[in-house]
């Protein structure tokens, strides 16, 4: 939250002053940074595994996101011209860990009604094996 709030840039697109005080500038960067170091660990992780498989997919794509926004918002805050994407890539690596819980949570809960289907399929074989003897 304190990256968008003190975002520069989308309190450009929205019209509107946030709280300004010596070293807020640094706020969006940190926070970014560390959303990117904690969050978009999975990702990078992901991204690892795909590219050892020479399969890239989604992970390797969504990496890809993250150096590139990341590099080039460090670029800006040393200097470069241009608009840092602290916000954006806060906000990307937030709803992608969102989309990826709740694919992992479906994932599971099918594996776990698979394991519920053999075990069910499993007993109806002993119950009508023992009945036809």
């Amino acid at each position: 939250m304190p990256t968008v709030v003190f975002s520069t840039g989308l309190q450009d697109i929205l019209g509107l002053t946030g709280p300004r005080f010596p070293g807020s500038e640094w706020i969006p960067a940190v926070f970014g940074a560390a959303i990117v170091v904690i969050g978009g660990r999975i990702f990078l992780q992901g991204a690892g595994h795909e590219l050892r498989a020479k399969s890239p997919g989604m992970m390797t794509l969504i990496s890809l996101a993250i150096v590139v926004s990341s590099a080039y918002s460090i670029a800006v805050m040393f200097g470069l011209p241009g608009m840092d994407f602290w916000w954006e890539l806060a906000t990307l690596v937030t709803i992608m860990l969102l989309g990826h819980w709740i694919e992992m949570s479906a994932v599971h809960g099918a594996q776990n009604a698979l394991a519920s289907s053999r075990s069910c399929c499993r007993m109806r074989r002993r119950c009508c094996a023992t009945a036809t003897r």
